[in-house]
């Protein structure tokens, strides 16, 4: 199976794992090709390594990749590889979808590391920071009538996304208006992840209709339970919840 791991926002690595015909479920990592390298003397090799080296994993789709180095120069002409192996510019809908992502991701990071988050918000967080990777790894590989498995995002992700939504909700207070992003430092940050996750759903809609609709689907429940997070984090603080209120400085 072929997964599209994004290193760094500017470029991806891709692995491709093949499944085993019999034996316990095991992928096995074989060297992706570089299109291009300006070292003539290496190139050969360097194009069979492209930074991953020959290891296995096992279990339901968990690689083992071992990355020699981060660097190709493969991407210095302003292209990149999705996990097709297809070239695109940087630019390309793609790129930005699975961009927007990886931001998400890191700021979900950030999220993780800031006081007052309940030990059940940050076991939920860490989850959800491993399903983007998995949304990240399905964006990059377009639909096709390919019979090959591919890495998808599943309705049972957003299933669970929406069981948390609402064990939290049940718990809060009815609002009577719009949210101010505010109150603890760690519910403002949500508020960021939140934005930022309603613009990669935006993004990947304009991918066009060749995207997996669970991804969609995914970043839409994501943003609500975001938005849940942070209220709840604002009443377990005993913070004030900042309001909108309509006109009130006009």
């Amino acid at each position: 199976m072929k997964l599209t791991y994004q290193c760094l926002p500017s470029r991806v690595v891709v692995a491709d794992f093949t499944a085993p015909p019999t034996g316990r479920d095991q992928r096995k990592v074989t060297p992706s090709p570089s299109h291009h390298s300006r070292d003539q003397d290496t190139g050969a090799k360097q194009e069979q390594l492209h930074g991953i080296e020959h290891g296995e994993c096992a279990g339901k789709l968990g690689p083992m990749v071992n990355l020699t180095r981060i660097y190709t120069r493969t991407g210095d002409q302003g292209t990149t590889a999705l996990g097709d192996m297809s070239r695109v510019p940087k630019t390309h809908p793609r790129i930005e979808a699975y961009g927007d992502i990886d931001e998400l991701n890191s700021l979900t990071g950030v999220a993780l590391t800031l006081d007052g988050v309940p030990a059940d918000y940050s076991a939920w967080l860490t989850r959800i920071q491993n399903d983007l990777f998995d949304l990240g790894a399905d964006l990059s590989v377009p639909e096709s009538e390919s019979a090959r498995e591919r890495l998808r995002v599943v309705p049972e992700q957003i299933t669970w996304l929406e069981e948390r939504c609402d064990e939290v909700n049940d718990k809060l207070p009815n609002l009577k208006s719009f949210v101010l992003p505010g109150g603890t430092a760690l519910a403002a940050h949500l508020h960021v992840c939140r934005t930022v996750c309603r613009r990669a759903e935006r993004r990947t809609i304009a991918c066009g209709e060749a995207v997996n609709a669970e991804c969609v689907r995914y970043l839409n429940r994501l943003s609500d339970l975001l938005f849940i997070l942070s209220r709840g984090v604002n009443a377990a603080a005993g913070a004030a919840e900042p309001l909108w209120e309509p006109g009130r400085y006009r």
